[in-house]
């Protein structure tokens, strides 16, 4: 694979150039604008059902929808459900979406404006999660073959003039991948090579392509590889962004928001979509949001900035800190907040802002400005401030905690720009960084500080977050601070739930059978439970969950540890009792 890093402007936002991709009467990539989009978790039998979910996800603003065509009569019907969509004026382009066998995808091709393949069981067999040791020539034989079938697919797209998908999900790579590369984000990037190679040869550029996984750190920078790889290779198609199996609720939307907003920022992204475990119209105005946030940064002024050395943007590691009042120094990330009604929680903050100063236990500290007072413990400063004399005075403090500002549309630019020059210049002190907004909705500034903070942790670059919003509750200000820090996987405040967002392949009720399971689970902290609607993903993600929990057969679950499966088929009415029973069992053996 070659690896040579093609990658973004990192301070300032430009949209990355692709080829335009035209899905029924919808364009997207190049320079027309991010598209939203969603899935059904209908029956594509229930035309009536599906026409309805359609309706509604269309007219909250989805661009696209996506359907589950499980056989060819899914497939046929899909046809049906367009003609019906459309009659009622809803002419929205409608994605098939094709696992475990191709024949389904070519059937799909005739009626779908778009087909989604994934690698991973488009011509391989289903996974078995072992491990096989092909010599060269028998895993060239094994390309070929996947070569002969899928290019007939792209044929069959060229004449229908119909889109494609290539979908990665990195819970279902296939053994031949697994065997090879292991679980790892070359794995993944390789398993989407195989087949934009194909694309690229045939000279069919009708493609998005997308890569997801439930872990949001590993689906950023698997992006980014992804990104990297295809420019070096000269390929250009659309991305497809998510963070699969995010879950619901606050949790859902910080997690999507972290995910797709750090690719987002970087100008990665071209058709997103938030996978919630919910009514799938709910999707939308999140997604909207979220993109209308980022894209807002266009034509801003521009940022200087200067990248660092040692900054790896593929593979970034934590920025080297010296620890200073529990901050920095490979410490979790801190959490600044104003009081709270409840600060002995797991979510107590570890400062508390109030009157200008801020506290930790008795001790009370000035914020003082660069221009003031470099001596101060806390000094707060902003990437123009940072003159050569001023990094002099602050590399000489060994005590300094630096609280980082930005007023400039990119944000993130900038506190990215700010903390490379301070890496370039040998600082070591520790930076939290300081966002203000002025919303007057949590639901909002969830999407937007999730966005900005998130890809900053992700990348390494500062030791802590402090949210204000004085129109907001603090406890709720300071719950998304938790929540972010969750999503990123560097500061682990509660049980984190892995969950579907369901579709028409769903065995059971998944929005109730979630519902329970955090009921009764949510005091687990530190454990990630899988809710899975059927064994698409299901046992592959398994991987990145200690528990899970996926629909086997109507009425019928089956439970995991990590990828084993452990009860098959149980009913579903004893499946919630009987995994907290597999999780009690599993901790009196120390296997948890």
């Amino acid at each position: 694979m070659n690896t040579k890093q093609t990658k973004p402007n990192i301070f300032n936002y430009n949209r990355r150039n692709t080829v335009a991709v035209k899905v029924g009467n919808l364009m997207l990539g190049s320079d027309y604008p991010v598209r939203v989009q969603s899935m059904t978790n209908t029956s594509t039998m229930d035309t009536e059902g599906s026409v309805a979910q359609i309706q509604r996800i269309a007219g909250r603003g989805g661009e696209l929808v996506r359907l589950t065509t499980q056989g060819s009569r899914e497939a046929i019907n899909l046809g049906e459900i367009k003609r019906v969509a459309a009659e009622a004026g809803c002419n929205v382009p409608l994605v098939a979406d094709v696992h475990f066998n191709a024949s389904v995808a070519d059937v799909a091709a005739q009626y779908a404006d778009k087909v989604r393949v994934n690698p991973g069981n488009y011509v391989d067999t289903a996974r078995t999660f072992k491990h096989i040791d092909y010599t060269d020539e028998e895993y060239a034989r094994e390309l070929e073959r996947l070569s002969e079938r899928f290019t007939a697919f792209l044929n069959l797209c060229k004449k229908e003039g119909k889109a494609i998908r290539v979908g990665v999900n990195h819970g279902s790579l296939s053994d031949r991948i697994m065997s090879r590369y292991g679980d790892t984000p070359e794995g993944v990037v390789e398993s989407c090579m195989e087949f934009l190679r194909i694309c690229h040869r045939e000279k069919f550029d009708n493609v998005v392509v997308s890569i997801k996984t439930s872990n949001t750190p590993i689906m950023v920078t698997t992006v980014r590889l992804l990104n990297s790889v295809m420019a070096a290779e000269g390929i250009a198609y659309p991305l497809h962004l998510g963070v699969t199996e995010a879950g619901d609720a606050e949790d859902g939307r910080i997690k999507s928001a972290v995910g797709i907003g750090a690719l987002l920022a970087d100008g990665i992204g071209d058709t997103v979509r938030v996978s919630l475990a919910e009514a799938p119209e709910n999707e939308i105005p999140v997604a909207k949001e979220l993109v209308e946030y980022i894209s807002s940064r266009k034509g801003h002024a521009a940022i200087a900035g200067e990248e660092a050395q040692s900054f790896d943007y593929i593979s970034p590691t934590r920025r080297q800190t010296r620890e200073t009042l529990g901050v920095g120094g490979g410490k979790v990330p801190a959490v600044v907040s104003a009081p709270i009604d409840d600060e002995e929680s797991d979510l107590a903050p570890d400062f508390i802002f109030e009157e200008g100063k801020l506290s930790c236990g008795s001790h009370k500290y000035e914020i003082s400005t660069a221009t003031d007072n470099t001596s101060a413990t806390f000094i707060q400063l902003q990437y123009s401030d940072l003159t050569d004399e001023l990094l002099a005075k602050i590399k000489e403090q060994s005590d300094c905690i630096i609280v980082a500002e930005s007023t400039h549309a990119n944000p993130v630019g900038e506190f990215r720009a700010l903390v490379h020059k301070l890496t370039i210049a040998g600082v070591e002190a520790p930076v939290i960084v300081r966002r203000k907004y002025d919303e007057t909705s949590i639901e909002v500034l969830r999407i937007k500080a999730a966005a900005d903070l998130g890809v900053l942790l992700i990348d390494g670059l500062v030791d802590g977050v402090w949210i204000e919003n004085p129109a907001l509750p603090a406890t709720e200000i300071n719950a998304l601070s938790f929540g972010i820090l969750q999503a990123t996987r560097l500061r682990i405040s509660k049980t984190e739930y892995i969950a579907c967002p369901g579709c028409g392949r769903t065995m059971y009720d998944l929005q109730g059978t979630l519902a329970r399971i955090k009921s009764a689970t949510a005091h687990l902290k530190g454990l990630k439970i899988g809710v899975m609607g059927c064994i698409v993903n299901g046992p592959g993600e398994m991987a990145d969950a200690d528990y899970g929990y996926v629909g086997a057969a109507r009425g019928k679950v089956s439970l995991y540890r990590k990828k084993e499966c452990v009860e098959k088929n149980i009913p579903e009415e004893e499946a919630i009792s009987r995994l907290l029973e597999l999780i009690d069992s599993d901790k009196q053996k120390g296997i948890s």
